[in-house]
C-alpha cells in the first residue's frame, strides 16, 4: 500500500509539475493572439483587404480562444468584410456575435456585437437602427471592465447623437471617451476620441475648439508614427477649415492626406479623398480639377465596391459640367448619383444635395431647373409631416365610413317600417303634386327673373369683400400677409409639439423668424425709395420660392420680415436659417440697369419658447426673436442668431433675459446658435462665443 500511495503522489506531482509550465505558454500564446488581433485591427482601419487575409489565416486558433479574444475576432472579421463592402457577410458575423454574447450571458461580448451590428447597419443605410444599436451597446459596455470598449461605444454613441442633431448630447459622450482614453492610457483610443470630438466641434461650428482638439489629434497620430492616424487627422483638418472659410488649407491638408494613404495603398481612405478634392475644388470653381479628382473617385469607389462614395462623385461630376455650360450632360450626370440617395431613402444627404443642385442651375441660368431643385428639397422636408397628418386623415375617414354604416343600417330599419304607410298615400300625393306643378310652373317664370338678378348682385357683393378681406390682411407693396392678420392668426393658433414625427425621430415644432435688410437705408439713400420698394418686393418673392406653401410671410414693417412655420423638425431650423440668408444673397436685383446686392439678419426661434414648463405668449417669443435679430446686426450682420432654449432658471428671471439677451446668453442662461450667411460684412465685430454657446 506504501508503495502505491508513493506513485500515486508521484504521478500527481509530474502532473502538477507539467500543468504549471504549460500554463505560462498557453498564457503567452493567448496574449500574443491577443496583439496579433490588435495589429490586424489598427490595420483593417486602413487596408481592410490584407487586414482579412490575415484574420482569415488566424480564425481556427481565435475561435478556440476564451471568450474575449473570441468576441474581438469575430467582431474585426465583420468590420473588415464591411469596409470592403461585403455588407450582407459582415451582417452574419455580427449577429453570430450578439447571439453568442447572449448565449453566454456575458454583457461585454454583447455589447461588442451590438456595436458591430451598428456600424454595418450604418454602412447599409439604416441608420435610425443603427443609433439606437448603438446607444444600447454603449449602455452595456458602461459597467463592464473593458476600458477600449467602452472608448469606443462612449465615441459611436457621441457620434450618432451628432447626426441626430443632439448636439449637447453628443459633447458630453466624446468628452466621456477623451477621459476614459486618457485614464486607459491607449494613444490609439485617444486618437480616435480626439478626432471624432474635432469633427464635432466643426458641426456645432465652434472652430477655434476644433482647432485645439485637432491639434492634439495631430500630436497623438505622430506620436503612434501611424500615417492612417495622420491622414485621418488631416481629413478632419480639412473640414474644419472648409467651414471656417479657409479653403486654401483644407486643400493643403486633403493633398497631405492622400499622399499619406497612397503611400498605405489604404483604398478606401483614398476614394473618401479624392471625393473631396473634387468637392473642395467644385466649391472653388475650378471645375477642370473637380470633374479630375471626381473621375478619379469613381475609379477608386469601384475598388472597394462603395456606392455613397460613387454617387457624391457623380453628383459633383454634374454640378462641374453644369458650371462648365454643359447642362444637359450635367443634369444626366447629376440624376445618375442622386439616384442612390433615392434608393437609399437618404433625405438629410438628398436635401443637401438637391440645395447644391438648385445653386448649380441657378447659376448657370437655369432658372426653372433651380426652382424645381429647390421645390423638391422643400417637398422632402415636408414629407414625413405629410404621411403623419395622412394617417391621422386616413384614420378619421375610417371611422367616419364606420359611422356612415351605422346610420345606413339604422335608415333601412326605419324606412321598411314606415314602407307600408307610403304605398297608400303615394297615389293622393301624385294627384296633388300634379296640380301644383301648374301652379308652381307660372310661378317658376317670374321668380326665375327675380333669382338672376338677386344672384347677379351677391355675386358682385361677395367679389367685393373679398377685395376687401384682401385689402384688411396684405401688404399692398409686397402682396404678403400683414401684421394684423398675423396677429389675429396667432390670437387663434394652438401650437402643439409632436415628438416623434419628424425624421429620425426629430420633434416637429413651429418656428419664427425675423428678417431685416442689412444697410436698407444706403439703399434708399443711393438709389432712391423706388428702389427700395423694389428691393422689399424681391425679398418677398424669393421668401415665397425658400420657404414652403404652408408657411406664413408677413410684411412686419419697413424692412421687416416675420415667417412663421407652422411645423418644422427641431434639428433643421438652423437649416432653414442658412437657406434664406444664402438664398437672398444669392440674387441680386435689378433696377434700372443696376446690380443690387442686398443680405439680410435674421433672428429666431422655435415656438413654443417654454422655459420651466410654461409656454411663453408669441408676443414675448417674437420680442426675444427681434433681440436675437439685433445680436446679429451688432455682431456683423448678414447671420442669424437663434434662441435655442433657457438653462438655470432657477437663478434669473425671462423678464431679465428680455432687458439684455447677450448678457444673459454670456451667463449661460439662453443656448443661442449663430447660423452665418457667406462672408459676413467687412465692417462687423465677430460675434464672442461664451460657454453656453452651441453654434451649428
Amino acid at each position: 500500500m506504501a508503495g502505491i500511495t508513493e506513485t500515486s503522489w508521484l504521478k500527481r506531482a509530474r502532473h502538477a509539475l507539467a500543468l504549471s509550465c504549460l500554463l505560462p505558454a498557453l498564457a503567452w500564446a493567448q496574449t500574443a493572439l491577443d496583439e496579433r488581433i490588435a495589429e490586424i485591427r489598427e490595420q483593417s482601419r486602413f487596408v481592410p483587404d490584407k487586414a482579412l487575409r490575415q484574420l482569415l489565416q488566424i480564425e481556427a486558433e481565435a475561435r478556440a480562444a476564451a471568450a474575449p479574444t473570441r468576441a474581438e475576432f469575430i467582431a474585426q472579421l465583420s468590420i473588415a468584410r464591411m469596409r470592403l463592402g461585403e455588407n450582407g457577410a459582415a451582417l452574419l458575423l455580427a449577429e453570430e456575435l450578439v447571439a453568442y454574447g447572449r448565449a453566454g450571458k456575458n454583457d461585454t461580448v454583447l455589447a461588442k456585437g451590438l456595436l458591430t451590428k451598428a456600424y454595418v447597419k450604418f454602412a447599409m443605410a439604416e441608420r435610425q437602427l443603427s443609433h439606437q444599436l448603438a446607444f444600447e451597446a454603449e449602455r452595456l459596455a458602461r459597467g463592464g471592465g473593458d476600458m477600449q470598449l467602452r472608448v469606443q461605444t462612449s465615441i459611436t454613441a457621441g457620434e450618432a447623437w451628432a447626426e441626430e442633431g443632439n448636439f449637447p448630447a453628443a459633447l458630453a459622450k466624446l468628452q466621456q471617451a477623451v477621459d476614459l482614453a486618457r485614464q486607459y492610457g491607449a494613444p490609439g483610443s485617444l486618437a480616435s476620441a480626439l478626432n471624432a470630438l474635432a469633427v464635432l466641434y466643426t458641426q456645432m461650428k465652434e472652430y477655434a475648439k476644433g482647432f485645439e482638439v485637432l491639434e492634439e489629434a495631430l500630436q497623438v497620430a505622430e506620436r503612434l508614427r501611424s500615417p492612417g492616424r495622420l491622414a485621418i487627422a488631416k481629413n478632419t483638418e480639412y473640414g474644419l477649415a472648409m467651414d471656417s472659410r479657409q479653403p486654401e488649407r483644407g486643400q493643403r491638408a486633403l493633398l497631405e492626406a492622400l499622399a499619406l494613404e497612397r503611400k498605405l495603398d489604404a483604398k478606401g481612405m483614398i476614394a473618401k479623398t479624392l471625393v473631396n478634392l473634387s468637392d473642395s475644388y467644385l466649391k472653388q470653381y475650378d471645375y477642370n480639377k473637380a470633374l479630375q479628382f471626381a473621375d478619379e473617385a469613381i475609379v477608386a469607389a469601384a475598388r472597394i465596391n462603395d456606392s455613397i462614395i460613387d454617387a457624391t462623385a457623380r453628383v459633383n461630376i454634374g454640378q462641374a459640367l453644369i458650371g462648365k455650360g454643359r447642362l444637359a450632360e450635367g443634369k444626366q450626370r447629376f440624376a445618375e448619383g442622386l439616384r442612390f440617395f433615392e434608393l437609399a431613402n437618404s433625405q438629410p444627404e438628398m436635401q443637401t444635395v438637391l440645395q447644391e443642385y438648385g445653386s448649380a442651375l441657378e447659376r448657370a441660368g437655369d432658372m426653372a431647373g433651380a426652382v424645381a431643385a429647390y421645390h423638391r428639397e422643400r417637398a422632402i422636408s415636408n414629407q414625413l409631416f405629410e404621411r403623419q397628418r395622412q394617417k391621422a386623415v386616413y384614420e378619421l375617414q375610417e371611422k367616419y365610413e364606420m359611422d356612415k354604416k351605422r346610420r345606413q343600417i339604422e335608415l333601412l330599419s326605419r324606412e321598411n317600417q314606415v314602407k307600408g304607410a307610403e304605398l297608400d298615400n303615394r297615389r293622393l300625393q301624385q294627384r296633388i303634386w300634379w296640380l301644383l306643378a301648374v301652379v308652381f310652373a307660372l310661378a317658376s317664370a317670374v321668380v326665375g327673373l327675380l333669382y338672376r338678378k338677386v344672384r347677379h348682385a351677391n355675386v358682385q357683393l361677395e367679389v367685393k369683400n373679398l377685395e376687401l378681406k384682401q385689402q384688411s390682411s396684405r401688404d399692398p407693396l409686397t402682396a404678403l400677409y400683414n401684421r394684423r392678420h398675423f396677429q389675429e392668426f396667432m390670437r387663434l393658433h394652438k401650437q402643439v409639439e409632436q415628438r416623434g414625427a419628424g425624421p429620425a425621430d426629430a420633434d416637429l415644432v413651429g418656428a419664427l423668424f425675423l428678417l431685416d435688410v442689412d444697410h436698407f437705408k444706403h439703399v434708399n439713400d443711393t438709389h432712391g425709395h423706388a428702389a427700395g420698394d423694389a428691393v422689399l418686393k424681391s425679398i418677398a418673392e424669393h421668401l415665397r420660392v425658400l420657404l414652403r406653401e404652408t408657411d406664413m410671410i408677413v410684411r412686419w414693417g419697413g424692412e421687416e420680415f416675420l415667417a412663421f412655420l407652422p411645423a418644422v423638425p427641431r434639428s433643421g431650423i438652423d437649416e432653414v436659417a442658412r437657406r434664406v440668408l444664402n438664398g437672398v444673397a444669392a440674387h441680386h436685383i435689378d433696377y434700372q440697369g443696376r446690380q443690387i446686392a442686398v443680405k439680410v439678419s435674421i433672428g429666431f426661434a422655435p415656438f413654443p419658447l417654454v422655459p420651466l414648463d410654461l409656454p411663453l405668449p408669441w408676443e414675448r417669443a417674437v420680442n426675444l426673436v427681434d433681440m436675437a435679430l439685433y445680436l446679429a446686426k451688432a455682431h456683423g450682420r448678414n447671420r442669424a442668431y437663434g434662441v435655442r432654449g433657457f438653462a438655470k432658471l432657477a437663478q434669473t428671471s425671462i423678464e431679465a433675459i428680455e432687458q439684455d439677451l447677450e448678457q444673459a446668453w454670456r451667463a449661460g442662461f439662453v443656448e443661442l446658435s449663430v447660423v452665418l450667411g457667406g462672408e459676413p460684412d467687412a465692417g462687423g465685430a465677430a460675434a464672442a462665443a461664451p460657454e453656453a454657446l452651441s453654434v451649428h
